[in-house]
């Protein structure tokens, strides 16, 4: 039997998620190295460093009570953190850093992460979730547009030379 719970990391399970994230990042085809983004692989590393800021959350999925995953909360724009107009988006969300462990891809975990920052953004009566990701995460982007994000041209940057793109979702009010 799986069972798949999503709450905030501990501080026992920051390496753990954070050792993931490198993991995952660092595998992807075409996306930076350690060696060519050091500070960024710092941040991923000590992920859970990211709950300090205000209205974040470090969240991470369970299966069966092992880290398979997880993602950045952020309830407060003004901490968003990346390059672009996404810090300045009011009454809004964001999304970062999502990641799952290979070993428990197709279970739906990426999509349960998601869709669990979604509700956090209702129940803070917030307008819309804002996300950013990058041509060679496919997968993820067909995740996003299947749950209602948009392209944002407004939120693309660049992080030095990869190309990053914004997506939104409005939600309700």
């Amino acid at each position: 039997m799986r069972e798949l719970v999503i709450d905030d990391c501990t501080p026992g399970e920051g390496k753990t998620l954070g050792a993931l994230m490198v993991a995952v990042y660092s595998s992807l085809p075409g996306f930076p190295s350690p060696a060519e983004q050091p500070r960024y692989y710092d941040m991923l590393a000590n992920i859970r460093n990211l709950a300090e800021r205000p209205g974040a959350r470090v969240l991470v999925a369970r299966m069966n009570g092992e880290v398979a995953g997880g993602v950045v909360y952020l309830g407060d724009m003004a901490h968003y953190g990346s390059g672009g107009t996404a810090g300045s988006r009011r009454n809004a969300s964001g999304i970062r850093l999502l990641a799952v462990d290979p070993e428990w891809r197709g279970h739906g975990i990426g999509k349960a992460l998601t869709e669990f920052c979604i509700e956090l953004a209702r129940k803070a009566g917030h307008r819309e979730v804002v996300l950013h990701t990058t041509a060679t995460m496919q997968t993820a982007w067909k995740m996003y547009e299947g749950l209602g994000f948009r392209r944002d041209e407004e939120l693309d940057f660049m992080q030095e030379a990869l190309p990053v793109y914004g997506f939104s979702l409005p939600l309700g009010s």
